[in-house]
């Protein structure tokens, strides 16, 4: 009797094999004839050479399966099993058309508003997209999904999210902790919203390997960023020297997508935001877009959309 070991590798073994080992019992079920052990992260298999070739592939199926939708359940299990793998890559595809990532729990992320789908229309025309709205509108969380989206489809090699550390007058310096403690809050809506869309194992996987990498805007300087998407989040807050600094490391098979709100800038009363200054000196030129998102596009709790009009109506004034 053969023995085969297999490891899983940045997924969490305990959602994977199931609530008291579930996905583990129908393996069992439909490959009667080999003996499943799991330990850890690790399944110990024996069996048959031929027997173990086709759970291997059948193992590998679920696995593809768990990494797509983040999620295994009974029904999927037994499909999956079951089906000659075919069935799988029409289920996929269909899906593919209709959301952009599929999420923590299986939770499906998707555009929201018809301005949302610009974004996706367009990103999907353009290397260079400028979102631009107030807050709510779902900007950010619909970059992120279309960056992940790219890395899942292997369009891109890496995912760099990077923001301006220049919010309500705050001075990094006066702030407790290291660099990292210091930067993290500035950060923590990015982390968020690839909390939702990676699994924490992945997530923090990436992260360590550099997959994934989020860093205030200075830190680009001198980079040349190839096979990435890149996503410059708060950009009201950049000035020209930063913006033009940032626009000018695009690299080869790179996508950028640039969000931020004019209403809430955060510069010196003074100093010139590079958003503005952008989205007017590159208007016209091929393979940049712009979309601007309103107060219909807000998704979060009904009354941020009322608080925006109403802040519109004192601004105009």
């Amino acid at each position: 009797m053969n023995e085969r070991i297999i490891e899983l590798t940045e997924i969490n073994p305990k959602d994977f094999f199931g609530a008291q080992n579930s996905t583990i019992e129908q393996l069992k079920k439909y490959f009667p004839k080999i003996k499943i052990v799991a330990r850890g992260s690790k399944l110990k298999v024996y069996g048959d050479p031929e027997i173990l070739d086709e759970f291997e592939t059948r193992l590998e199926r679920l696995i593809k399966y768990f990494n797509t939708y983040n999620k295994l359940d009974e029904n999927s299990i037994e499909r999956i099993l079951t089906s000659n793998g075919n069935d799988e890559k029409t289920a996929s595809a269909k899906n593919a058309r209709e959301v952009l990532v599929h999420g923590v729990g299986g939770r499906l992320i998707k555009p929201q508003t018809d301005n949302q789908r610009k974004m996706v229309t367009l990103m999907n025309k353009n290397d260079m997209l400028f979102a631009v709205g107030p807050a709510g509108t779902g900007k950010t969380y619909t970059a992120v999904a279309l960056a992940v989206k790219a890395l899942k489809e292997r369009e891109v090699r890496r995912i760099i999210l990077t923001r301006p550390a220049v919010e309500s007058g705050e001075n990094l310096g006066f702030l407790p902790g290291d660099l990292k403690e210091k930067l993290d809050p500035y950060m923590q809506p990015l982390y968020d919203a690839l909390r939702d869309m990676i699994p924490h194992e992945k997530l923090e996987s990436h992260i360590e390997k550099g997959v994934i990498q989020i860093a205030p805007l200075a830190f680009m300087r001198g980079r040349t960023l190839d096979n990435a998407f890149v996503i410059l989040d708060e950009a009201q807050n950049t000035t020209h020297n930063q913006m033009k600094m940032f626009l000018t490391r695009m690299g080869k098979s790179a996508k950028f997508i640039i969000t931020g709100d004019p209403g809430q800038i955060d510069l010196p009363r003074k100093q010139v935001s590079g958003l503005k200054e952008s989205l007017l000196a590159l208007k016209d030129i091929d393979g940049i877009a712009q979309v601007y998102l309103d107060d219909k596009d807000v998704v979060r709790h009904r009354l941020v959309r009322k608080i925006i009009s109403a802040y519109k109506s004192i601004e105009t004034e």
